[in-house]
């Protein structure tokens, strides 16, 4: 059997339960990265619609940026989206304009397949304090390029010290589902045509950083000049085909859980945490994503690698130094599986010897001829 053959036989597998994974360290030699675009900026999201056209964003983490969400143009320029003023908030000058209605400091970017594209603004720009009245997920329609709805947060879904970090939408459109990976960890259920939100799974084992997990950048400590290392929370997120089971994991840990979404929309707050299965080891990640088909990929930001999870076996499908950290995923209409580099590694946080923009780039994985 080719390579191609015994990859398509092993995504038809179903996620299953609570074992050990086997772990495979050896890159597939049948897939490699190409590169679709590079940025002046730091990027961490990105996201496809069904009709190909592509989306970026850039947070406010080290550079009061003059761009927050864009479209990515086929000639692979940018173009400010859904206008110039969605993206004219400034941290130098930002009790000129309203929080409510500007980007801050945007997180991630998610269309669906209904028409729409969902931007997370955690309103906290150098993943610090968070800008009152910032905190929102925002529908676009992407036929007219212009926003749907504004859904605000108030501080008791999204308090000071959180930090909203991806989206997950249900397949018949009701719910939204947003990990925080800020210093208290938690999931955000929010119903889509009420507007009402609830912070599920607050400071529960599930979403918090783990003990005792200290995250590597080639092999060394990632840590800032005084000594704090990665502190991500509740960060990446998938969701299973049929909805039915929400999937995630702190960057700052190796375990992966998951719940029943239903539970996750309807059980008392103090019952939830009874509720969470492990399902294995993944190791210090950032982006999930679950594909139609059920396979998981996994940004595994310790060694420049992208895995697969399908049941309890995860492997490494590629491993490329110049992935310094694969962030976030997106799969578009026809297949294609897109990843965000975002260089966390070589940020000022952790090297003070860069300065405050950071070059990154968006890749494809690709099947070798």
């Amino acid at each position: 059997m080719n390579h191609r053959a015994a990859f398509a036989l092993c995504v038809i597998t179903v996620l299953l339960g609570n074992l050990a994974p086997v772990q495979s360290a050896v890159a597939d030699p049948g897939y490699s990265l190409k590169k679709v675009a590079s940025f002046d900026h730091q990027v961490t999201g990105v996201t496809a619609d069904e009709t190909g056209r592509l989306f970026v964003n850039f947070p406010r983490w080290t550079e009061d940026s003059e761009i927050s969400v864009a479209e990515l143009l086929p000639n692979g320029s940018l173009k400010s989206y859904p206008d110039a003023s969605w993206n004219s908030w400034r941290n130098a000058r930002q009790d000129s304009v309203s929080p409510g209605n500007r980007w801050v400091c945007v997180q991630s970017v998610v269309a669906d397949k209904k028409g729409s594209l969902w931007v997370i603004d955690a309103g906290a720009p150098a993943q610090a304090q968070l800008v009152p009245g910032a905190a929102k997920l925002v529908k676009i329609d992407l036929a007219s390029n212009s926003v749907a709805r504004v859904y605000p947060f108030g501080l008791d879904v999204a308090p000071q010290g959180s930090y909203l970090n991806d989206v997950r939408l249900s397949p018949d459109g009701k719910f939204a589902y947003i990990t925080d990976s800020g210093t208290s960890g938690a999931i955000v259920v929010l119903d889509l045509n009420t507007g009402k939100a609830r912070r599920a799974l607050d400071g529960a084992t599930s979403t918090q950083a783990e003990k005792g997990v200290m995250v590597k950048a080639d092999g060394k400590p990632l840590q800032r000049p005084d000594g704090r290392g990665v502190q991500f929370s509740a960060d990446g997120i998938a969701l299973s085909p049929n909805g039915d089971t929400l999937y995630w994991q702190a960057v700052k840990g190796n375990t992966l859980y998951r719940i029943s979404t239903s539970e996750l929309q309807t059980a008392a707050l103090g019952d939830l945490p009874a509720k969470v299965q492990k399902v294995g080891e993944n190791g210090p990640a950032d982006g999930l994503l679950i594909d139609a088909k059920g396979t998981m990929y996994i940004s595994s930001v310790e060694d420049h690698s992208i895995k697969i999870r399908q049941g309890d076996v995860v492997k490494v499908l590629i491993q490329d130094k110049d992935l310094r950290w694969p962030d976030t995923f997106a799969q578009g209409a026809d297949g294609t599986v897109y990843v965000t580099d975002s260089r966390i590694p070589d940020m000022n946080f952790y090297n003070p010897k860069q300065g405050p923009t950071l070059k990154t780039s968006l890749y494809k994985i690709v099947v070798k001829d």
